[in-house]
């Protein structure tokens, strides 16, 4: 299969490919329907994806000026409740710094291909930047696997690499740029990520070389069955492969819904009050 000449790539994409190259190949060169149930049991596994979108979006409009109180009557669950009820304690720390940019893209070429990210916030304060990413996970994920983590290399370089225009034309120091994941459902146990110049190259050689691999793959091979394990059990592509046809359990998975921020926000309708 040719690659295309110019391809679009995102840190759902790169963690993909690095799970499994066929995963890559049939959602994003392919681009094949999902014909699998990802994981069970399915209504509430839906549910639970409704929810996350809809925080989400409410989290978008609240940085944007719409009060927190009318968007807290949106929360139709116990669940959405308790998240909105979390995040609006939150709130007041999370919009202490001087300019707010939610819902940012960030856009860079790199390794003859293109990079983008899309952020839930980035807030920006005397030349400093901390990157804020919402997770409704139902289970808190090490920071150790968070470090790791696709988005967390990506994030950080690609502001560091495109994100001057939020800093008055100079560009971030990776010194002064900072990660958090904060998690609805667990509140006071956000994963702070810092960076430094040394992360910054060593994130750049990375990303270049999964890039160029990726782009020069030619068989996109499936994961080995015998390391297989969670990955074929949550993956809804596991009937191209013959991995079976039982889905793996939510409340099992490490990682939900990784690839929806980047684009629930096309999907959802604003938001009436």
């Amino acid at each position: 299969m040719d690659f295309p000449a110019l391809f679009t790539f995102s840190q759902s994409s790169l963690q993909d490919y690095a799970d499994c190259a066929r995963r890559f190949q049939l959602r994003y060169l392919e681009r094949l329907a999902w014909p699998a149930i990802e994981t069970e049991p399915t209504l509430e596994n839906e549910r639970r994806q409704r929810a996350g979108q809809l925080f989400h979006r409410m989290a978008q409009q609240a940085l944007v000026g719409i009060p927190l109180d009318k968007l807290g009557n949106l929360a139709g669950s116990p669940e959405l409740a308790k998240w909105w009820q979390n995040f609006s304690a939150e709130y007041p720390n999370i919009t202490r710094a001087a300019k707010l940019y939610p819902e940012l893209t960030l856009s860079a070429p790199l390794g003859g291909q293109r990079l983008t990210a899309k952020f839930d916030l980035v807030a920006v304060s005397e030349g400093k930047a901390v990157i804020y990413d919402w997770k409704t996970y139902h289970r808190r994920p090490r920071n150790e696997t968070l470090s790791i983590r696709w988005q967390t290399r990506v994030y950080r370089w690609l502001l560091a690499q495109a994100g001057k225009h939020l800093n008055g034309g100079q560009d971030f120091a990776p010194e002064d740029i900072e990660m958090v994941y904060w998690f609805a459902e667990f509140p006071d146990q956000a994963a702070r990520f810092p960076y430094n110049a040394g992360q910054f190259e060593r994130d750049r050689v990375g990303l270049e070389k999964i890039i160029g691999e990726i782009s020069a793959e030619k068989d996109y091979p499936k994961i080995d069955e015998a390391q297989a394990g969670k990955t074929c059990r949550f993956c809804a592509y596991r009937s191209y492969c013959a991995r079976g046809d039982v889905a793996g359990d939510w409340r099992e998975a490490e990682f939900e819904d990784e690839a929806l921020p980047e684009i629930f926000l096309d999907q959802v309708a604003e938001i009436e009050l």
